[in-house]
């Protein structure tokens, strides 16, 4: 079946967009142009019959960010697009959000709008089915295990089979093979969620803490690093900033005097006593978790009272 003449494809996953535009376009060799590299050519280029005769079509990304003048030349294009050369349009959108009602107005007419988007129980059969045309013998278990582990985000998951795929050549994958690969990622998203909550990035703490939540990590484990990071600051803050780096690393414990640099800046967006103000924080939400208080509330509050 032939891809209509105009597509826009909406969601939160540029990915999961990209891959959508491929599927329609087919067998043509699309040209792919990311909205903020427009020239103004593109349509024209599209419209104009190829020398030996092969099919075209056009792929634009991050539609966003398109220039006011390329949203008249959509719509002088969309009075009458090649219905032999497709345009699919890329929009990624914030969780819940919409496209620009402009694009829909423009789109809508003459154009097919879909949104494209993955619910958590869809991922374990994606994943199963992108390993299959990778040639990756993947159990159901092991994808469950790998959703688990990496999160709900498409292009993340299909380099984690790509991995998977040269660490386990012609091997039937089940999920002891998924811990084996990926041993420590939690922990490393921990460290993430640190590195951006004690350096006063608050958007970056909760998305971070959200891809925790999303992996299924346990709140108790990952404020467990919040403290352990927390200690290590505090010690940080007590040493005098004349003193050098390699021996700020040893007077806190610390093995690397990269962690030293690292955290006497972390520890030098609060007083010694804000840190110690986080650490009674750190202590009631330790004890609220373990009285049954909901991991996804109590974590938030705290990530925000960190890095706000």
């Amino acid at each position: 079946m032939s891809p209509a003449a105009v597509t826009l494809l909406w969601g939160e996953d540029p990915y999961l967009l990209r891959e959508t535009a491929l599927e329609l376009v087919g067998e043509r060799r699309p040209t792919e142009v990311d909205a903020n590299e427009w020239r103004g050519s593109e349509l024209q280029d599209l419209a104009t019959p190829s020398l030996f005769g092969d099919p075209r079509a056009l792929i634009v990304s991050d539609v966003r960010a398109l220039p006011k003048e390329a949203m008249r030349e959509f719509g002088a294009y969309l009075g009458s697009p090649d219905p032999d050369a497709p345009l699919v349009l890329c929009c990624t959108v914030a969780e819940r959000g919409k496209p620009p009602a402009a694009l829909l107005k423009l789109i809508e007419p003459t154009g097919v709008v879909t949104q494209v988007q993955l619910q958590r129980k869809d991922f374990e059969p994606w994943l199963l089915q992108r390993a299959g045309r990778a040639g990756v013998d993947l159990t159901a278990p092991a994808a469950r295990a790998l959703v688990e582990t990496i999160g709900p985000s498409a292009a993340q998951l299909v380099g984690a089979v790509r991995q998977l795929a040269d660490a386990f050549p012609a091997q039937r994958i089940g999920p002891a093979e998924i811990h084996r690969q990926f041993r420590g990622l939690g922990e490393q998203k921990t460290w993430d969620l640190c590195d951006k909550a004690f350096g006063k990035d608050l958007p970056g703490a909760i998305r971070a803490l959200r891809s925790i939540e999303e992996g299924g990590d346990e709140a108790l484990m990952v404020l467990g690093g919040i403290a352990a990071r927390l200690r290590d600051l505090i010690r940080v803050r007590t040493v005098s900033d004349r003193v050098p780096p390699s021996q700020v690393a040893k007077a806190a414990g610390l093995r690397f005097d990269w962690q030293a640099r690292r955290y006497r800046q972390q520890a030098g967006n609060f007083s010694l006593d804000e840190l110690v103000a986080i650490h009674r924080q750190v202590t009631e939400a330790d004890k609220a978790l373990k009285s049954g208080a909901a991991g996804g509330v109590v974590m938030p509050a705290l990530v925000a009272a960190i890095a706000a």
